[in-house]
């Protein structure tokens, strides 16, 4: 993929959002974590120095207690990157090494080229408030500043001028939604406006990474859901990098374009929602996802097949039987030559075309296919599926084929990895695969 040299302003203070053609991974690192320990207690670098040996957790707490146990993982630009875990996993102790802190025992955290282990003090308050900020649980707010000063703060500390600070807190305040309460105190808010106000004052610092630490779940569950939208609707807009701390599994699988899972100090596994839905790295993780809407989490794209009867449109019926027939089914889907779904051949219609010795597939490829793109979540699917005895069809952005998803995948897919068994299919469960692509 190619990167624009001349991104557009993400927003009114002009900071760049990432190239929304590239995906996060394709986006340069903006913070990495390389091998930190966080041990507190009266010799944490000889505990630290264990662990790194390879000594257990248990082991080392005459020493000290290791809250965060050689973490290693890169964020790139533009990437909600979430870490999860129960209370006492370290995730807490994690975020705090990320803004500055707590420096590590060991190892480093790399925010662009400054090293928050190694750097001075001075350094460090410059990186506070120019690169890192950080919303919190408890929205940490000002109670006798109005919400618009609130919003300003980190630009008051910045040195900006009070004219050009209260400009872009107002900006922020928009952003978040609360452009008629900027005179208003934080007493005269709800929680959910407390909390966008929080926001709004890490966006008003215009920070290249947005650490938020538990921020939402002080709130009520609907007012909870209706922030993680606005969040995403954000993000869309603004292209923050921002690294989301919660012990809510279905915040992190909503939010996260990757999540790290905690336990004890370590991380388990890295992954995007559906990878450590559908791979979980150990047993621990299993049980963790176990109760989770797979049908909210997966989407197409993870359980679509390759399809079995596919006829170019420039070939004739003579192809279009051949292949319905040593596929085993009734019809087949037709594509031009860029693989663009262009519709449905029958087989009846295939046969009728080829005794009347026509060359073409003019006049018998039925369009009123409905697909689906490959993000389009399961829970989504069923309706599609139920309505056609063809296999779903799914295409990407260009309308390109990409894949099919046959009913019995799609059941299938409902059913956590680890207690799919032979025994669990229909007898027939292959057959069904290749003659669901009977006529629609």
């Amino acid at each position: 993929m190619t990167t624009s040299t001349e991104p557009a302003p993400a927003d009114g203070t002009g900071a760049p959002a990432p190239d929304p053609s590239t995906t996060p991974t394709d986006r340069p690192t903006a913070v990495s974590v390389q091998g930190v320990y966080k041990v507190f207690g009266r010799k944490p670098a000889e505990a630290a120095r264990r662990l790194e040996q390879g000594a257990g957790r248990d082991a080392v707490k005459a020493l000290g207690t290791a809250a965060v146990i050689d973490a290693s993982f890169d964020v790139k630009q533009g990437e909600i990157f979430v870490v999860m875990g129960l209370s006492g996993s370290g995730k807490s102790t994690l975020i705090r090494m990320l803004n500055g802190l707590w420096k590590p025992t060991a190892g480093h955290v790399l925010l662009g080229d400054a090293d928050l282990a190694t750097v001075s003090a001075t350094r460090l308050r410059e990186l506070r408030r120019t690169r890192v900020s950080m919303v919190f649980q408890h929205f940490a707010l000002l109670p006798h500043r109005t919400v618009l000063d609130n919003a300003a703060y980190p630009l008051e500390i910045q040195g900006m001028g009070k004219a050009e600070r209260r400009q872009k807190a107002q900006t922020a305040l928009d952003l978040v939604g609360l452009g008629g309460w900027q005179d208003s105190l934080p007493s005269q808010l709800s929680g959910g406006m407390r909390q966008r106000v929080g926001l709004a004052r890490a966006l008003a610092a215009d920070t290249d990474v947005l650490l938020m630490d538990e921020a939402f779940s002080a709130l009520d569950p609907l007012i909870r859901r209706e922030m993680q939208e606005q969040l995403l609707e954000l993000q869309q807009k603004l292209g923050k990098t921002i690294i989301f701390i919660t012990h809510d599994l279905n915040e992190a699988m909503h939010l996260g374009d990757r999540i790290a899972v905690m336990r004890d100090g370590r991380i388990v596994q890295i992954g995007t929602a559906e990878q450590i839905l559908s791979d979980p790295a150990n047993d621990y993780v299993a049980q963790f996802v176990a109760d989770v809407d797979r049908t909210r989490v997966l989407t197409a794209s993870s359980v679509m097949v390759r399809p079995t009867a596919v006829v170019p449109l420039a070939s004739g019926p003579r192809v279009a039987s051949r292949t319905m027939r040593e596929a085993q089914v009734s019809a087949a889907y037709v594509v031009d030559r860029q693989r663009v779904l262009q519709g449905v051949v029958r087989d009846d219609d295939a046969v009728a075309a080829l005794k009347a010795g026509q060359e073409t597939l003019d006049g018998i490829v039925h369009d009123g296919v409905a697909p689906v793109s490959v993000d389009t979540p399961l829970a989504e699917l069923f309706a599609p599926a139920a309505e056609s005895s063809l296999p779903v069809a799914v295409t990407d952005d260009d309308g390109r084929l990409v894949g099919v998803i046959p009913r019995v995948t799609l059941l299938e897919a409902m059913v956590p990895p680890e207690q799919v068994t032979t025994s669990d299919l229909p007898v027939d469960a292959e057959d069904q695969l290749v003659t669901e692509g009977a006529r629609p």
